[in-house]
């Protein structure tokens, strides 16, 4: 076989990623793009690692870049207390939208889980979008992005924390933003001093 002929038909099997946080060639203005954040992924993943909340507004706009917004969408959890109403309203006032579920307490254990719902209006939406953006690091959501890639021809990129994204679905992704390199841009509010040891 020649030389070029193999080179071009391994071109075509290798799957080309920029490294994360560069420009990625394959972003361009005309793309329409779809955002579906994981919150309680990224609250439990700020929280834990940093003792900061997210900037769910800097994130959408890093995410689209110049390319055209279609949905931003953010799947929370709603309490008896309501506490979270404040939060829901800012995320709606930054032009995201918010689908939202009772948090539900089975034997004491609580259970809030989104993963099949952002999945659904991922592949719901997936036919009037040209790149899907996960706003979360949870390795569930790798059989969601094959499927967009290989049954809808999707470009699909990741946004989550790189301590906390499963290493799977960073393989697989398109391309992926770690928000923990950019802490100042992504993140909000003080960090809680850790408490020292004796």
């Amino acid at each position: 076989m020649p030389r070029k002929l193999m080179m071009l038909m391994m071109l075509k099997t290798t799957r080309m990623k920029p490294k994360a946080n560069k420009k990625n060639p394959l972003k361009h203005p005309d793309q329409r793009v779809g955002v579906f954040i994981d919150v309680q992924n990224m609250y439990y993943s700020a929280k834990n690692l940093y003792g900061k909340k997210v900037n769910f507004g800097n994130i959408v706009q890093e995410a689209v870049g110049d390319r055209k917004l279609i949905r931003a969408i953010a799947y929370v959890v709603r309490t008896e207390s309501q506490d979270e109403i404040p939060f829901f309203e800012a995320l709606y006032n930054l032009g995201i939208e918010t689908r939202e579920k009772d948090l539900m307490i089975y034997g004491g254990n609580k259970k809030a889980d989104w993963d099949v719902g952002l999945a659904v209006d991922a592949m719901r939406l997936a036919s009037s979008l040209d790149a899907i953006v996960i706003v979360s690091g949870d390795g569930d959501y790798l059989p969601l992005v094959e499927y967009l890639q290989n049954g809808f021809g999707k470009q699909v990129e990741v946004v989550g924390f790189g301590e906390t994204t499963s290493s799977r679905l960073l393989d697989q992704a398109d391309d992926y933003l770690d928000l923990g390199t950019q802490q100042d841009v992504f993140l909000i509010g003080e960090q809680k001093p850790k408490p020292k040891r004796k």
